[in-house]
């Protein structure tokens, strides 16, 4: 159980503004250790810090549960204001021209594993040649809203099919509300049913009762073995038998080389694989929605200046890193 403390009024004419800093390190690390070392401080200074701002707001903020340091409601919502803020310090701190051959900025990015096989590879070309002080770091996509990660921290920039959150903040918009978040469109394509070359199916078109009465392998960020797919065969009555589910398009095409199951992937995605022809495509027998890669990023990083050159960059790779036409919205 998070301890409490008598919650204290804080002033900031008397308060360090740099226990901020550290506090912001220590939340994102979740350990004094790793904080003190993205800090250049020892350990007893960051310790220290926190203590000092453990009793000028008069919360725990952090408590150790195991090797790990777990935060309080107060610190977490904190946070979101205190993470927000010093990016927004940092933007308008920072040089005012920003230059792609002086930048020094480490960018991570949260996409699945078939986006990153499309967009990383021509990424690090331009960065290897315009911008080469400039890191990327991919961290795994594990859902369809990561406007969560996106909030913390956690991630620069999602990339990916997100229709429900594209769907909410366009919404939004429409209705003249306020929203936290902006996208960006890159891709739009489709899904394709694929097999292993010499499946029994592989011989012309797919019936939907072939499809029905096949093995599925299911792609599922969540484990969760129900998916769109799943959605659509249900509009028109019908099921498919999901016996296995991977969280990894590569993982799924490899899977179907060498087995008598049926998989779904972007059609964009087949190309990159690397044993494209051990696969077949065959068109879906029953509509779906299309792909829609979209970009998103919170809007405290909108006007930064790193962050719109990043954006740009990813604009310019989605042109031509995919097979099937793109579009950009305005």
């Amino acid at each position: 159980m998070l301890a409490s403390m008598p919650e204290k009024t804080l002033h900031l004419r008397s308060f360090d503004l740099n226990l901020l800093k550290v506090f912001d390190a220590i939340m994102a690390e979740r350990n004094i250790t790793r904080a003190a070392e993205q800090l250049a401080l020892t350990q007893p200074a960051v310790s220290n810090a926190l203590r000092r701002l453990r009793d000028a707001l008069g919360d725990e903020l952090l408590v150790r549960n195991g090797r790990h340091l777990e935060a309080t409601p107060r610190a977490e919502g904190l946070w979101l204001a205190v993470r927000e803020t010093l990016q927004q310090l940092e933007n308008q701190l920072g040089p005012g021209n920003f230059t792609a051959q002086a930048a020094q900025d480490i960018f991570t990015l949260t996409m699945a594993d078939a986006t990153a096989a499309e967009i990383l590879p021509r990424l690090m070309q331009i960065l290897a040649q315009e911008a080469s002080g400039v890191a990327v770091r991919t961290v795994p996509l594990t859902t369809r809203d990561p406007r969560k990660a996106l909030e913390a921290g956690e991630a620069d920039l999602a990339i990916g099919h997100f229709p429900a959150v594209v769907a909410d903040l366009t919404a939004h918009t429409h209705a003249g509300s306020a929203h936290a978040f902006s996208h960006m469109r890159l891709f739009v394509g489709n899904y394709v049913c694929v097999m292993r070359k010499d499946h029994p199916l592989a011989v012309g078109p797919l019936g939907l009762d072939d499809f029905c009465n096949a093995r599925h392998l299911l792609v599922s960020f969540s484990g969760r073995a129900f998916g769109f797919i799943d959605e659509a065969l249900r509009h028109h009555k019908r099921s498919r038998r999901v016996v296995l589910t991977v969280n990894q398009f590569f993982t799924a095409g490899r899977v179907v080389t060498q087995t008598d199951m049926l998989t779904v992937l972007p059609r964009h995605f087949v190309n990159v694989t690397g044993f494209a022809d051990q696969l077949v495509v065959r068109d879906l027998p029953i509509e779906v929605p299309p792909i829609q890669i979209d970009a998103l990023w919170h809007l405290r990083l909108e006007r930064s200046r790193p962050h719109q050159w990043l954006r740009e960059q990813i604009a310019r790779v989605a042109t031509t890193a995919f097979n099937d036409p793109y579009c950009l919205l305005p």
